[in-house]
């Protein structure tokens, strides 16, 4: 427990004494002065906490005693002794903000025991609410701190806030550069307080390195070399915080110039309360930057995965029907060969080059079906029907289904609401899970396609008649490069199960009794807020 520190001030030695050996009988540390200059002097080195003056000081030059006390001590209590009749001195003293009267002379001991206790839990009070009322604009500035997640805007907030809330013109923020080796500004207001090589580092460097807080008035500092680094910066009161965060050093720094009211108690108890918000303000912005920036690079890998497999469906598209381009081109080359003959009649000729035109169009809508299927829709989700989506995909690839004696049934609801999605990406699902069967069937069989609302979902099924999935194989169906067919880059139901969960949907395995492997897809069904 701290004792506290009373200055008592009086011209009279009995009475000086008679303070001295009841204040320190009951436990406080006393120092007695009859001179208002030697009191003066005591407390430019020394915490008080109390002063105890005669009213007959005080008509003298004691008021300035009452000045020096509250501007060095905040926080201390003034009590004055007075005798009756003295009233105009005493109204006077109260004005100066005295924390009470007591009279001469003492009825018995325990009266000016009682009065210093009162008098220091009054001011005790009055403290308080000063700080409560200093405290309240920091929950809102704290919001707003945490609120900010860009590191830049962040740093301009907190030396606002610091401007504001001590008011001073003057504040920075330090950080620790690896590559420099020292603390460099990062952001600074005002006067700035200057980085010294030596000296041990300045002020900065030293409260960087002991994680310690400074406070550095040029009145009162007793270290010669932090008070020059103060004074070299024009400034006369200085006050410096570490950082609190874990991965990156760095200091705040606030200031006020020679013939501001230097810093005191209550602003030296903001600044630390305002340094632990910003701290923990700016760790919460870098873990938040930290996040986007990893959120973007799976963007970014999702994105490439999507692109390298639709590549790769393409290209297992290509190879597939290949011959659905071939034929209409062999045919057409060989109508117009005949149609060219010299000696052809003209019904015959004419024969050549309708069987043609109709192979060009044959040509044409195959194409055309790949190019609806293929083509980069935008970015922004559209309302879209999921049974035009799936007619689609199963006309474009029938050719090869039916080439492979693959059976195609569906069961798709009339009741089939329209979803929110990206087309071209669904398309791709669902493109990829109907390869997946035809590469399951090479000597043929049955896909069954259903597609129902369920709830808020629509939910679709592709189930095939192929060998179906391996058991050690079905709990990693959905990681990226595990793949059950030769050659294949197991790339197709992860970039799948990527789209659809990014739609807020599900892709499943479903395990079904019958052989073959079932795949279920759930989207929900959103409205569109655009309308």
């Amino acid at each position: 427990m701290n004792l506290r520190r009373i200055l008592v001030l009086d011209d009279e030695p009995e009475t000086l004494r008679l303070c001295e050996r009841l204040l320190v009988g009951e436990g406080f540390l006393v120092d007695s002065f009859a001179d208002p200059n030697s009191a003066i002097e005591y407390g430019k080195s020394q915490s008080v906490d109390l002063l105890l003056v005669d009213i007959g000081i005080l008509r003298q030059n004691g008021m300035d005693v009452i000045t020096h006390v509250q501007e060095s001590h905040p926080g201390a209590a003034v009590l004055v002794m007075t005798e009756s009749g003295k009233t105009e001195t005493a109204i006077h003293a109260l004005r100066q903000g005295v924390d009470g009267l007591i009279l001469k002379p003492f009825k018995d001991d325990q009266d000016l025991i009682r009065a210093v206790r009162q008098a220091l839990l009054d001011r005790q009070n009055k403290h308080d609410v000063v700080r409560i009322q200093a405290l309240r604009p920091l929950f809102g500035i704290a919001e707003s701190l945490l609120a900010e997640t860009r590191p830049e805007r962040l740093l301009e907030l907190i030396l606002n806030a610091l401007c504001g809330i001590l008011r001073c013109e003057h504040a920075g923020y330090y950080q620790y550069s690896p590559d420099r080796e020292c603390m460099h500004l990062m952001l600074g207001r005002g006067k700035i307080l200057e980085i010294l090589e030596r000296e041990n580092g300045g002020i900065v460097a030293q409260t960087d390195s002991s994680g310690v807080p400074m406070w550095v008035n040029t009145e009162t500092e007793s270290n010669p070399r932090n008070k020059a680094q103060v004074e070299r910066s024009g400034l006369g009161s200085v006050m410096c915080a570490a950082t609190l965060r874990s991965n990156v050093r760095g200091v705040f720094y606030a200031g006020r110039v020679k013939g501001e009211k230097p810093f005191c108690e209550t602003d030296w108890e903001m600044f630390l309360l305002l340094s632990r918000q910003a701290s923990v303000a700016l760790e919460n912005a870098s873990l938040y930057s930290e996040l986007r920036s990893y959120v973007k690079q799976i963007e970014d890998s999702q994105q490439a995965l999507i692109r390298a497999e639709k590549m790769a469906a393409v290209g297992r598209m290509t190879a597939s029907i290949a011959h659905e381009i071939n034929n209409p081109l062999q045919a057409m080359s060989n109508c117009l060969h005949l149609a060219a003959q010299e000696d052809l009649d003209t019904g015959k000729r004419s024969e050549y080059i309708s069987l043609a035109q109709k192979e060009l169009e044959r040509l044409m809508q195959t194409v055309q079906r790949m190019l609806n299927l293929f083509r980069p829709g935008g970015e922004d989700p559209q309302r879209i029907n999921l049974a035009d989506l799936l007619r689609q995909v199963l006309e474009l690839l029938s050719p090869q289904l039916e080439g492979r004696n693959i059976r195609v049934t569906t069961g798709i609801s009339s009741k089939l609401p329209p979803i929110l999605a990206v087309s071209s990406q669904i398309q791709q699902v669902f493109l990829n899970l109907v390869l997946n069967a035809y590469d399951a069937m090479p000597e043929g069989g049955e896909l069954r396609i259903s597609a129902r609302p369920v709830k808020d979902l629509v939910e679709v099924t592709f189930h095939d008649t192929g060998p179906g999935i391996p058991a050690e194989d079905r709990a990693r169906i959905f990681e990226p490069f595990v793949s059950t067919k030769e050659g294949g880059t197991g790339l197709g139901l992860s970039v799948s199960y990527g789209i659809v969960s990014a739609h807020g949907g599900n892709l499943s395995l479903v395990m079904e009794r019958n052989s073959g492997a079932c795949f279920r897809v759930t989207l929900p069904v959103k409205r569109d807020e655009r309308k």
